[in-house]
């Protein structure tokens, strides 16, 4: 049905940058919302940021300033930009997107998870 592949994760210094980017691929006919997740050991996932197909964005109060969500409609593609990063960002990074594809000859929504890219952020 539909893919979310997530790339952009690794080991970088304390006040270093990463990019991480999710292209998304499969029957689709439309994708709404797009967002990137986190989830530290012994933490639940928690929303990182967000952006709507019109460009739209939030952000969780601890990355504002710091991280920049993006997205290429054409490309059904979102990154998320991160700077200045912080041993506290460690975490397991998932891409998330509420799509409307393709099922046989009609259509459904439903959201749909990356597996997920590990960013360590050493002190």
């Amino acid at each position: 049905q539909v893919q979310l592949v997530e790339s952009g994760g690794g080991l970088v210094q304390a006040g270093g940058s990463l990019r991480l980017s999710c292209a998304a691929s499969g029957n689709i006919f439309d994708i709404n919302t797009m967002g990137w997740y986190r989830q530290a050991p012994g933490n639940q996932r928690e929303l990182v940021a967000a952006i709507t197909t019109g460009g739209s964005t939030n952000y969780a109060d601890s990355v504002k300033g710091r991280f920049t969500i993006s997205r290429d409609n054409a490309k059904n593609t979102v990154y998320l930009q991160m700077t200045n990063l912080k041993p506290e960002d460690t975490a397991v990074y998932y891409c998330n997107a509420a799509v409307v594809f393709y099922s046989g000859s009609y259509y459904q929504n439903a959201e749909f998870w990356g597996q997920g890219t590990q960013v360590t952020v050493s002190s």
